[in-house]
């Protein structure tokens, strides 16, 4: 199918894309990577009156290391990103997580910011700023504002940005000496979105002693979803099998797993438990 007639801008500054955005409101919808919204209006499932496309706006193409955190820009390629030494280096995360997202394919044209904007709950990379603890920057008629993560994601493909406001960049805080992380998905085949998936972030200090987790599990719920029980069996102690074990326990217990076509509510409880024991246990081998 084709998508509908739509009126296209391709703006070269942020100010202009503020600027677009307040002249058509909810009538115009941003082009990042396309990688999901193209498909969606191939098949009329979402059909903006007005498409702004973000690929001229070339400020908002860097990855940057600055005083304690990495700063990339909203449409910075998600391949760049990946390949980036210091992403890998600073965001070892994001680096591990980044080849899970989709193919090579659609990463050389998916953005690091449109896939946080689209907001999937099966997504990955908003699951990575909910474990980092990063702060999302956004740009809107009243000018700038910064928000963490958790709070963004509202729901399924809803996020907390506001009317004119776009998604500019994104700050993960850099990894410490102590810092451990992992990501662990199940999907039906390489490149689909997760049925779940956990990003673990954790603090070991010298000793082996686990002094802070952050567990954020996809494909659970219509957001990313922090399993806090979990993070609390963690944190204060050493990390054994018993222990590992008994926090995916305890979150497979606290998620309230929806169930679909692709696996029932039982099924993603299970998996909940089993990949946080293995995204934990990647992350203190580390």
């Amino acid at each position: 199918m084709k998508p509908a007639a739509f009126e296209y801008h391709a703006p070269a500054s942020v100010d202009e894309v503020v600027r677009l955005l307040s002249r058509y409101g909810d009538d115009a919808k941003l082009l990042a990577g396309g990688q999901s919204l193209v498909p969606m209006m191939n098949l009329r499932l979402a059909r903006p009156a007005v498409l702004i496309d973000l690929g001229r706006v070339a400020s908002l193409d860097y990855i940057q290391e600055s005083d304690g955190y990495v700063a990339i820009g909203a449409m910075t390629r998600q391949r760049t990103a990946e390949l980036s030494e210091t992403v890998r280096q600073h965001a070892p995360l994001l680096a591990r997580t980044l080849p899970l997202v989709g193919h090579a394919a659609t990463r050389n044209r998916g953005t690091i910011g449109g896939s946080i904007a689209h907001a999937d709950p099966a997504a990955e990379l908003p699951a990575v700023t909910v474990a980092l603890e990063a702060d999302l920057v956004v740009v809107g008629p009243r000018g700038r504002r910064t928000c963490k993560a958790e709070g963004f994601f509202v729901s399924y493909l809803t996020t907390s940005l506001g009317s004119g406001e776009v998604l500019v960049e994104l700050r993960l805080p850099r990894a410490t000496a102590d810092a451990r992380s992992a990501f662990r998905e199940f999907s039906r085949r390489y490149g689909d979105f997760a049925i779940v998936g956990v990003a673990a972030a954790l603090r070991i200090d010298g000793g082996g002693k686990c002094q802070s987790a952050r567990l954020a599990v996809i494909g659970v719920g219509s957001r990313p979803v922090r399993v806090v029980s979990a993070e609390g069996v963690l944190a204060g102690e050493i990390l054994t099998d018993g222990v590992i074990r008994e926090a995916g326990e305890v979150a497979a217990k606290e998620v309230e797993a929806r169930g679909d076509l692709h696996a029932s509510s039982h099924y993603r409880r299970r998996l909940t438990a089993v990949l946080i024991e293995q995204a934990v246990t990647d992350a203190i081998q580390r």
